[in-house]
Parts: C-alpha cells; sequence; structure tokens
C-alpha cells in the first residue's frame, strides 16, 4: 500500500486524458488560428508523454528493479494502443468526433518521447 502513493499521479492524469478524449466534438472551437500550428496535435505528443512518463515513474518508485526496461517497454505498448482505441472511441462512441490517423501518430510520438525521457532519467542514469 505504501507504494501505492506513486501511481496516484499516474492514475488522475489516465483519467483525465480518458475524459479529454472522450469529451464531444460540441466543447471544441471549430476553426480558429490554433489549427495553422498544429496545437491539436501538440497537446497529443504532450498528453501522451506525460502519461507515459508518470507511469514509468510510479513503476521506477514502486519497483526500481532490473526489469524496468520491460515494464517501460509494456507501459509504452499499452498506451499506444490505449491511443488508437480511444480513436475508435471517438469514432463510434462520441458525438461530433472523428477518427483521425494523425492523433494516433502524435500519440505514439508522445509514447516515445515519454518513454525516452523515463529510460534516461530511471534507468540510464
Amino acid at each position: 500500500m505504501k507504494t501505492f502513493k506513486y501511481f496516484i499521479p499516474a492514475v488522475i492524469w489516465l483519467v483525465t486524458s480518458l475524459i479529454l478524449l472522450t469529451l464531444p466534438g460540441s466543447a471544441f472551437p471549430k476553426e480558429n488560428w490554433l489549427n495553422f500550428i498544429w496545437a491539436d496535435k501538440l497537446i497529443h505528443i504532450g498528453m501522451f508523454a506525460l502519461l507515459t512518463l508518470l507511469w514509468c515513474y510510479a513503476f521506477f518508485k514502486s519497483n526500481p528493479s532490473n526489469n524496468l526496461l520491460k515494464i517501460f517497454l509494456i507501459t509504452g505498448f499499452v498506451f499506444i494502443i490505449y491511443g488508437a482505441a480511444m480513436e475508435f472511441v471517438q469514432k463510434y462512441w462520441i458525438p461530433n468526433r472523428s477518427f483521425e490517423l494523425e492523433d494516433i501518430i502524435a500519440d505514439t510520438i508522445g509514447v516515445i518521447l515519454g518513454f525516452l525521457f523515463s529510460y534516461r532519467i530511471f534507468i540510464k542514469k
């Protein structure tokens, strides 16, 4: 139970991401200057980088073993699948939302960045 405290930020961010990814399309502005700079994709990258980093940190603090690389890789794979699955959820179940391959790519880039940062900070020291 003592190590559970390390997972609290990760769980909170996972729930936050789930809420953000399942908001109806009507909750977002239609067209603005943010589309020009691909703000949506940058948000996806940041959201998934932070998600991966928080979970890797929690695993590092709760189990600083020799298996961290494997755990981090599995974490990254799970969040890539999560990002792709959420695109299908948006397409089929969320009003005014659609499937975007570019969002899956942005999510994957975020996961890779979160993994690389976690690897460098928690494993490679």
